[in-house]
């Protein structure tokens, strides 16, 4: 076969070479040429998804930007606190606080600025501005010092309690009568006792849940020594709380628990479920021994 490509003249033999040397061509393109192909698609993509990347970080930096002037705009809602107060010396910031507008807090301080008190919590209540709700919320936290509280009329205590000595029977000397169960007109036939004191005993009994010692009555005022005399306590069942089940407000209204200790109540049940008994609560500063001896009396943990 070689020897007869020698048979052809010069001419006929570099045609052939040519037209060999074009097929080989042809065929190396088209090997080639599908890889090629690929890499430029592969640029081609590539380009298009940083141009993508680039176009969604325009719009999320826009997004940003649009939320910022939004967010200086926004009213910054104060964090209400409620706390016990004394609406006699408690300043605007703590009345913020406590969930009031500003135009309330600004009527309150012009009140005391003119000489306006409060002596009873009721009386905050007619605040200009101040809704029946917002009080409702308030009421429970809100104390009155006792140099600012109303002075009862003692003397016309003692006028009561004249013209009831001498209008009504009284119990001859050595008479004992029980403390946890007399009503008012029973307890008025006790020298020395009239309407007033009488409901003041029937009142604080109540508060209480019953009497358990009759020195108890030394908490009260205008109840002296020799009126105790009179009286005895008698197994007679006291009303108790159940320390696990009572809300923070039932139990700060007990003569014997204030709201710190009331609060110290609360938190330890949602921390460690249930109260088993009064030791638990003398690790804390807010009970002394003689709280948890006289709460001894008024608690249940059931």
């Amino acid at each position: 076969m070689w020897k007869d490509f020698f048979y052809f003249s010069k001419k006929e033999r570099r045609g052939i070479v040519f037209l060999l040397g074009m097929i080989v061509t042809i065929i190396g393109i088209w090997l080639v040429s599908p890889y090629l192909i690929e890499e430029s698609d592969k640029d081609t993509n590539q380009e298009s998804f940083e141009e993508m990347e680039r176009f969604l970080a325009g719009i999320k930096i826009i997004e940003q930007q649009r939320n910022a002037s939004f967010k200086k705009k926004e009213v910054v809602k104060r964090k209400v606190v409620l706390a016990p107060f004394e609406p006699n010396l408690a300043d605007s910031i703590e009345f913020l606080q406590l969930g009031l507008p500003s135009f309330i807090a600004h009527n309150i301080i012009r009140y005391r600025q003119a000489g306006g008190k409060f002596a009873t919590a009721e009386a905050f209540s007619r605040i200009y501005g101040i809704t029946e709700e917002q009080f409702h919320t308030l009421e429970p936290y809100i104390y009155i010092s006792e140099s600012f509280q109303k002075k009862p009329d003692t003397l016309r205590y003692a006028k009561v309690e004249k013209r009831d000595t001498l209008a009504f029977y009284k119990y001859p000397e050595g008479t004992l009568v029980d403390l946890n169960r007399a009503d008012t007109t029973e307890l008025k036939k006790i020298p020395g006792i009239g309407i007033g004191i009488a409901q003041a005993i029937v009142a604080y009994r109540n508060r209480l849940g019953g009497f358990y010692d009759v020195a108890q009555l030394q908490e009260l005022k205008w109840v002296t020594s020799d009126i105790q005399r009179w009286f005895k306590v008698e197994n007679c069942p006291i009303h108790r709380i159940n320390a696990n089940k009572a809300s923070l407000d039932r139990l700060r209204a007990h003569p014997y628990i204030n709201y710190y200790q009331a609060r110290v109540i609360v938190e330890f049940r949602k921390k460690k479920d249930k109260l088993k008994s009064l030791s638990q609560l003398s690790l804390y500063e807010e009970f002394a021994e003689k709280d948890l001896e006289r709460l001894s009396h008024y608690l249940t943990f059931d």
